[in-house]
């Protein structure tokens, strides 16, 4: 697995699948980029370039704590990129890592082709899903037989008396079946203080974000899963209205990893926007 060594002397690793043209790819979690897998055959038609996130997968754990902020990852994908030698390059971000992805395209718009920003989070522009969005998306799901042990779960964490996210993994998921269980486990985060640090004080500026991005011309795809609870429809949308060239796909059936509910689908929407 390649490496490099990052701005503060962090080395970290990604991993490289396919040919074509390079598609940079930035994990949530933070967690091992192996979730991503190929992308559902993506790599067929681009060379995907997963980074370990600091902490995560093969990367090294930082000296410096701080420095897992989404802010400061930053900096890690664009030393990637001067590591690949690439003036200009795609970017994907995936949930947690949309947040980084979108800061980059604030800060380094001149080094970005396209972004593509699935299932996104979107802490980094201050939009967050409200708990009834939430439970009105979750009873799509009511006729599904893990359904009410869910749903339970799902209210318990809403009301802040609860907090068994373990229960609440089908609605994260297009179809609750074997492989998707095993998905779920490969997507957990392993490292609690990267996971912590991500979203620290200062990670994140919300307004200056959204500023930034009335003026950013980088065209920019964001795919929703229909059934996604951790980016639900509406949210996605309205992030997507931030951007002065933005394209929204809604991927029907699918949940927070679309590429593992209908590959098909996914790769295809993706390949029309990146060309």
């Amino acid at each position: 697995m390649p490496t490099f060594t990052t701005t503060d002397g962090t080395r970290l690793a990604y991993r490289v699948l396919g040919d074509g043209d390079p598609l940079l790819c930035v994990p949530g979690g933070p967690a091992d980029s192996r979730y991503l897998g190929d992308l559902g055959g993506l790599s067929a038609h681009r060379r995907l370039i997963a980074l370990d996130l600091r902490g995560t997968g093969r990367s090294e754990v930082p000296a410096d704590p701080s420095s897992y902020r989404c802010d400061r990852i930053v900096d890690d994908v664009e030393a990637l990129r001067v590591h690949l030698g690439l003036d200009r390059t795609d970017l994907l971000g995936h949930s947690a890592g949309a947040n980084v992805a979108t800061q980059y395209a604030i800060r380094h718009p001149e080094r970005l082709g396209r972004l593509a920003l699935i299932t996104p989070g979107s802490r980094a522009v201050g939009i967050e899903a409200t708990g009834e969005e939430r439970r009105a998306l979750a009873r799509l799901r009511a006729d599904e037989p893990w359904f009410p042990g869910a749903f339970a779960a799902l209210e318990a964490i809403t009301r802040g008396t609860g907090g068994d996210w373990e229960a609440v993994s089908p609605f994260f998921c297009g179809r609750w079946d074997d492989a998707a269980r095993a998905h779920q486990a490969a997507a957990r985060p392993a490292n609690g203080q990267a996971v912590a640090g991500f979203g620290a004080e200062g990670a994140f500026d919300p307004p200056g974000a959204r500023e930034a991005l009335a003026g950013c011309g980088v065209p920019t795809l964001l795919l929703a899963g229909e059934y996604d609870l951790n980016s639900p429809p509406g949210t996605v949308a309205a992030f997507a209205g931030l951007f002065p060239d933005a394209r929204l796909v809604v991927q029907p059936g699918a949940g927070h990893y679309p590429w593992i509910d209908d590959a098909d689908r996914f790769t295809a929407a993706v390949r029309a926007f990146l060309g």
